[in-house]
């Protein structure tokens, strides 16, 4: 593995921010490697930066100042990360990092873009979403497909990883500041003729998710009508 930078947003993440920066320090120095970190703090009410800030192993920690949203954080971290690798993965690691693996294999066939999937396999869901999240994300999925972009099963796991170049042009070019800028991404993509991977992972809920049930799936459709106003 060469020159990975890891970017994980943060929002009030002062509980789970410690154990998932400490797995993912475990398993590369398991490996004798040392990836860039980088936290972004998205204007936390809590210590997540200053635990961030903080942290041993040359983590590095970055703060917005005030809350902007996901796409925000992880668009500024995308685009401060030096690697020939960037992985942006969710602060619970709800996706494992010993499953960057799979996405590597990908890069190093070809692609530029890898993306994990609970939606290939699923037998790979360790741990189930409530009922209702599930109903919810495939329903937000149908709109994505005949919205934005069709042939992506899953545009919403939190473990992605892009070559550097391609990372640099697409989140510059990236408006969304919200749980949509995924699929903003990949839109941007497709339209691009980048060459995309979607991989199955393992995968397993944590009830502590930021998404809130109403409110944030009606700004999620919003946002898939702005992406395409924007990227006409």
């Amino acid at each position: 593995m060469t020159n990975l930078s890891i970017v994980i947003p943060a929002y009030n993440e002062e509980e789970r921010l410690p154990r998932s920066l400490r797995s993912i320090l475990d398993f590369f120095e398991q490996r004798n490697e040392s990836p860039e970190i980088i936290v972004v703090d998205d204007g936390s009410s809590d210590n997540t930066y200053e635990i961030a800030k903080n942290y041993q192993h040359g983590v590095k920690a970055i703060s917005l100042g005030k809350n902007r949203g996901k796409g925000a954080a992880v668009r500024t971290g995308m685009l401060a990360a030096t690697g020939d690798y960037i992985l942006f993965c969710d602060a619970d690691l709800s996706t494992p990092i010993y499953e960057i693996d799979k996405l590597f294999n990908q890069l190093h066939n070809g692609y530029d873009i890898a993306i994990g999937s609970r939606a290939i396999d699923k037998s790979l869901i360790k741990l189930h979403q409530p009922a209702y999240r599930e109903i919810m994300g495939k329903t937000f999925n149908k709109f994505v497909q005949f919205i934005t972009i069709k042939g992506i099963s899953d545009t919403q796991c939190g473990f992605k990883c892009f070559k550097n170049n391609t990372a640099k042009e697409l989140f510059s070019l990236s408006k969304i500041d919200g749980f949509s800028f995924d699929v903003e991404i990949l839109f941007l993509a497709k339209k691009m003729k980048y060459q995309i991977a979607e991989v199955p992972v393992e995968w397993f809920n944590d009830e502590k998710t930021k998404v809130r049930p109403i409110l944030d799936p009606i700004k999620m459709l919003i946002e898939l009508f702005k992406i395409r106003k924007i990227h006409k």
